[in-house]
């Protein structure tokens, strides 16, 4: 950038040109925008500097474990089969119940709310778990509120139970405390103090078979272990690029975050589903609590303070549905950044006086987990490259050093990008849609931090299922139309507006080339803003 002393005299902007407001500006200008705005530059160079450090600190651990493999998690801890029962070809059937004590009892919870679309394929697939009869009962948590939803979820529980299957179904006079609130009634009931592990399935998930197997041997060899957590797959992937730009997203935080939490300090934070808890572990850490949006992630954080160890199965997927349309996809992300940062709030001080966990572990989670991952990530997103850089297009007196502002962002969005090969060509738009989702995210982490607002907002995750595909054009159904009103997102178009602004002041009178980056920006603002991304599902 050029100095202040290079600029030409237009640039001044003095009263005779602009009259009362250029002569408002230049009064302000030098005093009080200039020294803030060069604040806000080195918070945010220094914030960007520890969200590079924690990506790389987290892609040697990742590129050690991959070279060296010897942190996987059957040579961590000790795993076999559960042979006991079954008969030498492993069929658990023709074992009986001769031995039934051998196995864990195993509780599978499956929390819904008005699952239309999608109740059939978990209920199934729950019901479908390979596990001794007599040592597992799948318990639907249905807080639906459709009269119509609940029949069918009930009719479907009698059809698997007509089959031989354990299942039952449990419903509650009110949706206090939401999944949280759903899953402790579940635990309350007598059947269920019985088990001695509890795996968890959100409505649109569909464990394999051998999921049980996999998992529980964990729990049973090792009896440090509190979570044995799975990693996510998406059956929905490639619907549109919305669901492309998540994938990327969550591919990370499996490949690298989870892996990382697992192989090093043994804790993560518990994805809410696909997943297993030993229950002993569940109740000492005080069991399900409704006090975030982040039921999952409160629970976890508090067993670890127990001592309690955490274990990721990277190569063990379960089949889930990414929101696919923008409504259910903001909802979620405020929920998923809102939740966090008010834990944060409310656990820092229990975190510091700990006595269970090291320091080491206490630095990880306050630092690694919560700060940097959780609030830093998102602030320096948006403040940084959305607001502040093009804020220094309008005051050339303030400079941002090039490894700020080009060469630490392109190192992280690589870094970001390896967790799906596959859409590394897709780099650019991802970028610029983390970037317009970080003004949610910000937002969200705020109303956290300081307990405003939305902070107990809790929407559920709209699923479609196979609604989608039988309502498209063509299908027999006529699109419907949205309302304006329903369609346009003010915060996008007023954020496009500013960067649209800025790159023309910056092609007119700049010489940084910001204007690229800028425009580009500008248009992903404004075709979320007026709701132009994701799919479109008519009404029936």
């Amino acid at each position: 950038m050029a100095g202040t002393a290079a600029l030409p005299e237009w640039r001044t902007l003095p009263a005779a040109y602009g009259g009362g407001a250029a002569a408002a500006w230049q009064q302000l200008k030098s005093p009080v925008v200039v020294p803030l705005l060069r604040l806000s530059v080195a918070v945010c160079l220094a914030m960007s500097v520890m969200l590079f450090a924690e990506k790389l600190y987290m892609a040697a651990v990742v590129l050690a474990a991959r070279l060296l493999r010897r942190r996987r998690p059957e040579q961590l801890y000790r795993w076999e089969p559960i042979r006991d029962i079954a008969g030498e070809d492993g069929d658990l059937e023709a074992a009986g119940g001769n031995a039934a004590a051998s196995y864990p009892m195993v509780l599978v919870q499956i929390p819904m709310y008005n699952e239309r679309e999608v109740y059939q394929l978990s209920i199934g697939a729950a019901c479908g778990l390979t596990w001794p009869a007599d040592r597992i009962v799948v318990q639907v948590l249905d807080d639906s509120t459709d009269p119509v939803v609940k029949e069918l979820v009930q009719l479907e529980c009698e059809r698997w139970a007509s089959k031989g299957v354990n299942v039952r179904y449990e419903v509650r006079d009110s949706r206090r405390g939401y999944k949280a609130g759903a899953l402790r009634e579940g635990m309350k009931r007598a059947y269920a103090r019985g088990c001695d592990v509890v795996a968890i399935f959100d409505a649109d998930f569909q464990p394999e078979p051998d999921f049980l197997q996999r998992t529980v041997p964990f729990l049973v060899h090792n009896p440090e272990l509190a979570l044995v957590q799975a990693r996510w797959t998406f059956v929905n992937a490639d619907e549109c690029l919305m669901t492309r730009m998540q994938e990327m997203s969550l591919d990370y935080h499996f490949t690298v975050e989870q892996e990382v939490g697992s192989s090093t300090y043994a804790f993560f934070g518990f994805n809410g589903t696909a997943g297993v808890w030993r229950i002993s572990a569940l109740n000492e850490a005080g069991g399900w609590k409704d006090r975030t949006t982040v039921e999952d992630m409160d629970l976890a954080v508090r067993a670890s303070l127990k001592g309690w160890k955490f274990v990721f199965l990277g190569d063990l997927m379960v089949k889930n549905e990414l929101p696919s349309t923008l409504k259910a996809y903001r909802y979620q992300q405020h929920r998923w950044s809102c939740g966090p940062a008010n834990l944060f709030r409310k656990m820092l001080m229990e975190i510091v006086r700990n006595k269970k966990v090291t320091l080491w572990k206490k630095i990880h989670v306050i630092y690694n987990f919560f700060l940097v991952r959780k609030i830093i990530a998102h602030i320096v997103t948006f403040v940084f490259y959305c607001i502040v850089i093009p804020a220094t297009v309008l005051v050339p007196e303030v400079e941002i050093p090039r490894w700020g502002s080009v060469y630490i962002p392109t190192i992280i969005t690589f870094l970001n990008a390896v967790g799906t090969p596959r859409s590394v060509h897709l780099i650019v738009f991802w970028i610029l849609f983390e970037n317009v989702m970080s003004l949610h995210r910000t937002k969200a982490t705020f109303i956290g931090l300081l307990e405003a607002g939305r902070v107990n907002e809790w929407v559920v995750t709209e699923k479609l299922g196979d609604a989608l595909r039988m309502k498209m054009p063509g299908k027999g159904f006529k699109k419907s139309r949205m309302r304006i009103a329903d369609r346009l997102h003010i915060l996008e178009l007023c954020v496009a507006s500013y960067l649209f602004f800025c790159g023309c002041y910056d092609i007119t009178f700049g010489n940084n080339h910001y204007y690229i980056f800028l425009f580009l920006q500008s248009i992903a603002f404004f075709i979320v803003g007026v709701g132009y991304v994701g799919t479109f599902v008519p009404n029936s």
